[in-house]
């Protein structure tokens, strides 16, 4: 949370939600998409377990999600975790109950370790990372006939009696699979048309957005990508040119980002790509110690590309009053409770991308408290 001079921000367009807004100067590049109506805003946005408010929150008289505040924990749970032993995203969960007629391979993938929005119940998450998976030690998967690909592949077809070393075996010949498969994709690809700078970010993005035209081009017709990236949280500091800083980290985003939607419109995607932002919390309103800030609830996403019904700010924008109608923390430290919940989002893209209606409870739990399953974010 940021207190900017009005005159520095890069200015949103018209009016909306009540209000009319700017971004930090950091994020020109993401104002200029806002304001060919490209980009849209979801205000306030965050996990809920049934619509409340500041005063039911204060006053303990709504259940709420478990692990609120909790880095790792809200993470996951904005991809769909629920607390519980079950571990799989609502990304994951809804590709499985896609109609058949449009999966494909590779269809889950991330692009690090973190895993949570692409992960199934029973269906496995890809790999995919901006330096390719051509090389498994000395094993080239380019060349299928050199003598350690070969033997990998040997390998990738052992059988085993004991259940253990079965299922090793078989994660293991998936892998292999998905990774030979990737480089082929990666082989065909080619550099996108578009200004990319050199952190990891943009090589993440750069490598998804050469990527993503192959994978239409041999048929593919639905895959979730998940890019995980940066370091908010910012208790001190918050200003400033160190790497470490809101300032820094938001000209990676708004520099990344920008490109990669420039990319996706020279390749002819523009219409079939569809880019999510969301984080774990905001911030609270109350500075902390050292020019930073603490962890809060409610926070702003934005979302991307051709299909989105841009240039506005979708949602309730909440009162940025100390111990205000929407603050609900019982010390007034302006730690906003969500007016959207993050599961009226997610629903909300996965129908776009063919989410039967009926599959809705099994993937959003809680969406049923809702009485608005759709956000007006997508065209049409």
């Amino acid at each position: 949370m940021l207190a900017l001079p009005k005159e520095t921000l890069a200015p949103l367009s018209g009016s909306s939600a009540g209000h009319s807004f700017g971004l930090h100067p950091a994020l020109a590049p993401l104002a200029e998409l806002y304001n060919q109506h490209r980009l849209a805003w979801i205000a306030n946005a965050g996990p809920l377990l049934v619509p409340s408010t500041a005063e039911q929150v204060i006053n303990n008289a709504v259940p709420l999600p478990p692990f609120l505040m909790s880095h790792s924990d809200q993470t996951a749970m904005q991809q769909g975790w629920g607390g519980d032993a079950d571990a799989s995203g609502w990304g994951g969960r809804g590709l499985e109950l896609m109609p058949t007629t449009l999966l494909n391979p590779l269809r889950a993938m991330t692009m690090n370790q973190d895993r949570t929005l692409v992960l199934g119940r029973n269906s496995p998450v890809s790999l995919m990372t901006s330096g390719g998976m051509q090389y498994w030690g000395r094993a080239d998967l380019a060349q299928p006939q050199s003598y350690w690909t070969q033997a990998l592949n040997t390998m990738a077809r052992w059988q085993f009696n004991n259940d253990y070393e079965a299922g090793f075996a078989r994660n293991f010949g998936a892998s292999l699979e998905d990774s030979t498969l990737l480089v082929k994709v990666l082989a065909m690809a080619q550099a996108p048309k578009a200004d990319f700078a050199s952190d990891e970010l943009a090589n993440n993005l750069r490598a998804l957005a050469s990527a993503i035209p192959v994978f239409k081009s041999m048929g593919y017709r639905r895959q979730i990508f998940l890019v995980s990236w940066g370091g908010f949280d910012t208790h001190f500091g918050q200003r400033g040119s160190e790497a470490r800083t809101q300032d820094s980290q938001l000209a990676i985003v708004g520099k990344a980002v920008a490109a990669f939607d420039q990319a996706n419109r020279a390749s002819g995607v523009d219409m079939d790509v569809t880019t999510l932002m969301m984080s774990d919390f905001g911030r609270t309103l109350r500075p902390a110690s050292g020019a930073g800030s603490d962890h809060a609830w409610g926070n702003h996403w934005f979302v991307l590309g051709g299909a989105v019904a841009g240039g506005q700010v979708v949602g309730q924008f909440p009162s940025l009053v100390l111990g205000g109608r929407d603050d609900g923390d019982p010390g007034g430290g302006g730690r906003m409770v969500p007016t959207t919940s993050t599961e009226q989002v997610a629903a909300t893209l996965m129908q776009w991308l063919g989410l039967p209606d009926s599959a809705l409870p099994s993937v959003f739990p809680t969406l049923a408290n809702f009485s608005v399953h759709k956000l007006p974010i997508l065209r049409g």
